[in-house]
């Protein structure tokens, strides 16, 4: 027998895992990569917490198909901000599901607990994850909670043993940490929500974007990610990194919807901004730009945007450049 976990990195799909693994079953963790859960790359420790609990690791990149197929048009709607919860679950079933043959699997696995999140972990709404997930076979088991819901193929036809799973339910988290002592389970990371989508501060910047341009690709959600977004008075973008990691990151990110500033060796922030800027736009972004640079107040600099060159002053406050953040 051998079973594909959808694996957050957290302690329940890690105790999940050892509820399968220590009946013998081959278990390999998949995390399904939707492009708003971190924001470094956690792949390495996900793979040492995956081993800790006897199972395989892999990172599977849909964000992609999630742009395209979830992200904008869930069928049952967001969570308090930009997230499409339920939709989100059953896409990542429904990926796992269609990788059974090809892994030679027989069976799903997650570490879901019955009423810990209040959108996408109530009975009702599991019930609406297995229809979109289309899991006619009964094939997603939850073995933290399973004892709380109908049994499942693998139970009925005895691959796995209902009664050494568990019956967990509410958003306690006593019975997970008995079970992480008892398994000797040290590293872990502490529950939280992990995806951005569930955050305000990201919700504001995914709904600007999209009110400005309806064609969301991979990277362009990626640099969402990363420093400070702006919207200029004539509906240009500008993007400035906070820090060395960032702004190496903003470069890597760059597309052709975007140029640099070029700050001809000032120490400053990596600015981008809309390739198609306007003139007033651009005269405002250059200023801001130089704004986060070390700088002499008063003094006139000269910046460069594609191939010309302009003269700027800097803000002599930052605060005066507040307005235009996408907060």
């Amino acid at each position: 027998m051998k079973a594909l976990a959808l694996f957050s990195g957290g302690l329940d799909s890690m105790l999940a895992m050892k509820l399968i693994t220590n009946q013998g079953i081959k278990v390999k963790a998949l995390n399904i990569n939707i492009g708003f859960g971190a924001t470094t790359d956690k792949s390495e420790i996900m793979s040492k917490r995956a081993a800790m609990v006897g199972a395989e690791f892999e990172m599977i990149d849909v964000r992609n198909s999630y742009l395209q197929k979830v992200l904008f048009n869930p069928q049952y709607g967001y969570g308090k901000h930009f997230n499409p919860c339920i939709d989100c679950h059953a896409f990542m079933f429904k990926t796992a599901l269609s990788l059974l043959e090809s892994e030679k699997a027989d069976f799903i696995i997650t570490g879901e607990v019955l009423g810990q999140r209040p959108m996408s972990q109530r009975s009702d709404a599991m019930a609406k994850v297995k229809k979109l997930a289309l899991d006619e076979e009964d094939l997603i088991l939850r073995p933290m909670c399973a004892k709380n819901l109908p049994l499942t193929k693998p139970e009925r036809e005895g691959w796995v043993d209902r009664e050494k799973l568990e019956g967990i339910s509410g958003r306690s988290r006593k019975r997970q940490l008995e079970l992480a002592a008892s398994f000797g389970l040290e590293d872990f990371e502490s529950p939280g929500g992990g995806c951005l989508l569930t955050l305000e501060s990201f919700a504001k910047k995914i709904r600007d974007f999209v009110e400005f341009d309806s064609n969301m690709q991979v990277n362009d959600a990626q640099l969402l990610k990363y420093g400070r977004h702006l919207r200029l008075p004539n509906g240009a973008k500008m993007i400035i990194g906070r820090n060395e990691l960032e702004n190496e990151l903003l470069r890597r990110l760059k597309t052709p919807k975007y140029e640099e500033i070029n700050l001809f060796g000032l120490i400053g922030a990596y600015s981008l901004v809309d390739s198609s800027i306007g003139d007033e736009d651009l005269q405002l972004a250059l200023k801001i730009a130089l704004t986060y640079t070390k700088n002499e107040t008063g003094k006139s600099y000269k910046l460069g945007f594609k191939e010309a060159t302009f003269q700027t002053v800097a803000f002599e406050d930052k605060n005066q450049v507040l307005p235009f953040f996408i907060t």
